[in-house]
């Protein structure tokens, strides 16, 4: 029996670094006790786009308070898109939404655009969400930059993460396990 409770320990142990291993370095130092809630691909008349991760800490999400805690939104992208073509499509999204002014929606867009850069296969940008700041960013481990904006952080995430995202298969996925 002691060997078995041996063998059970040990296999936890391995699962519980692996799984620290799986977490993107910008998440794993910036949410304490950071978890995978859920995962999934976006794809664009069959074509895999890319893939992405909603990571939480303790508090997880919630979403009627997403303002609430740290969280973090890794997309790893699944072919070459220009860093351009990235934040028009956000703010395009973040319009159908609702979020902000067209004076708003155009600062974000300056600063989106001046933060994404081309990305290829492989690429992965993290996005943390930092309640009463703003949003940071990450590109393959590395800081990007950050918008100290609310405003524009919970319209960023909204495109997700919102109810009425028109990305709703996408939605459940990262939700999954979020609370």
């Amino acid at each position: 029996m002691t060997r078995i409770f041996s063998t059970l320990i040990l296999l936890l142990f391995i699962a519980t670094a692996q799984a620290a291993e799986n977490i993107p370095a910008p998440v794993r130092s910036e949410i304490a006790h950071a978890r995978l809630a859920g995962q999934g691909s976006f794809r664009w008349f069959g074509f895999r786009v890319y893939d992405a991760e909603l990571w939480v800490g303790d508090q997880g999400y919630r979403a009627a308070a997403p303002e609430s805690a740290k969280f973090a939104l890794s997309i790893t992208y699944a072919r070459g898109i220009d860093g351009k073509h990235i934040a028009r499509s956000s703010i395009n999204e973040i319009k159908k939404l609702g979020f902000g002014t067209s004076e708003q929606q155009e600062t974000w867009l300056q600063q989106m655009n001046a933060l994404f850069p081309d990305v290829h296969q492989g690429t992965q940008i993290s996005g943390i969400y930092l309640p009463d700041h703003g949003a940071r960013f990450h590109l393959d481990g590395k800081l990007l930059g950050e918008v100290a904006d609310t405003q524009f952080a919970r319209a960023f995430f909204a495109i997700w993460l919102d109810p009425r995202t028109t990305a709703a298969t996408l939605r459940s996925q990262l939700l999954t396990s979020a609370q």
